[in-house]
C-alpha cells in the first residue's frame, strides 16, 4: 500500500493544478511559497509513512510519527472537523479536501496550517490510503516562538471580544460573526484588528495559533471557547 500511496504523491505534488513549485534544495512550495510536509494515512487516521521534516514540523522523529493517529499530532478539537472530511473521502463522495488545523509542535509550540486530504485508491477503486499534506503558515510559527506566553491579567478580553475570537477560532466568516453577534461588518473587523494588535498577529490563522498558545482557547471543546480567566 505505500508504494502506491508513494507513487499517487509524487503525481499529486507535479500536476500543475497541485498549485505547487520547488525550493532549491527540492522541497515542493505551495502557490504562496509555504513549504508543504507530506505523510500517508491508512483509512483508519494511522500514519503509515512520512517525510522527517513532516515529523520534525511536529517535534518528534519519524519512528516517533509512524503508527500513531493523525490526531496525536493535532489539536484536541480537530476531530470533531476534521473526521466529516475523512468520512466524505472513505465513501467516495470527494477524492480531497482542504481545510485549517492547529499542529502540535516540540516544546508546547503550536501553529496553523493548512491541511490538505487526498484519496489513494487501489486497483479495485476501494480507498487503500490518504496523502496529507501540511503548509504551516511561516508568520504564525515566528510569532509563536517569538513572543513569550503573557500572564493571563495581561491579556484580558472584553466578553464581545472572546466572542469575536472564538468565531473566529471556529472559523466563522466577518459576514457570519456580524449575524451571530448583531454587530456590522465594520464592527467586526474592528474586533477583530484590535486582537491581532494585542497578540502580535499578522493574520487570523496566526491570530488562532497564538491564542492557543496563550492557552487563551480550551483545549479539547469544540466550538472553542475563550477560557474565563481571560475574560473582564
Amino acid at each position: 500500500m505505500t508504494d502506491a500511496l508513494l507513487t499517487h504523491d509524487r503525481t499529486a505534488t507535479s500536476h500543475p493544478a497541485a498549485g505547487h513549485r520547488h525550493a532549491h534544495g527540492g522541497r515542493p512550495l505551495s502557490a504562496a511559497g509555504r513549504r508543504t510536509y507530506t505523510a500517508h494515512i491508512n483509512p483508519d487516521r494511522r500514519i503509515v509513512a512520512a517525510e522527517p521534516d513532516f515529523s520534525r514540523q511536529f517535534g518528534r522523529t519519524s519512528a516517533d510519527t509512524c503508527g500513531r493517529s493523525l490526531y496525536e499530532l493535532l489539536h484536541p478539537s480537530s476531530p470533531s472537523y476534521l473526521d466529516r472530511h475523512f468520512a466524505r473521502l472513505s465513501e467516495g463522495r470527494c477524492n480531497r479536501f482542504d481545510e485549517r488545523m492547529v499542529g502540535l509542535g516540540g516544546s508546547g509550540r503550536v501553529f496553523s496550517a493548512g491541511l490538505t486530504g487526498i484519496a489513494v485508491h487501489d486497483t479495485t477503486g476501494g480507498l487503500a490510503g490518504i496523502v496529507v499534506q501540511v503548509r504551516p503558515d511561516q508568520e504564525a510559527v515566528c510569532a509563536a516562538a517569538e513572543e513569550p506566553a503573557a500572564h493571563p491579567r495581561e491579556r484580558l478580553l472584553s466578553k464581545l471580544d472572546a466572542q469575536v475570537l472564538e468565531g473566529v477560532a471556529s472559523g466563522a466568516s466577518t459576514v457570519q460573526l456580524a449575524a451571530r453577534l448583531y454587530l456590522s461588518r465594520q464592527g467586526v473587523e474592528y474586533h477583530v484588528g484590535l486582537m491581532l494588535r494585542k497578540l502580535k498577529a499578522p493574520n487570523r490563522a496566526a491570530l488562532v495559533a497564538r491564542a492557543h498558545s496563550l492557552g487563551m482557547l480550551t483545549v479539547g471543546q469544540w466550538p472553542p471557547r475563550v477560557a474565563p480567566e481571560f475574560i473582564k
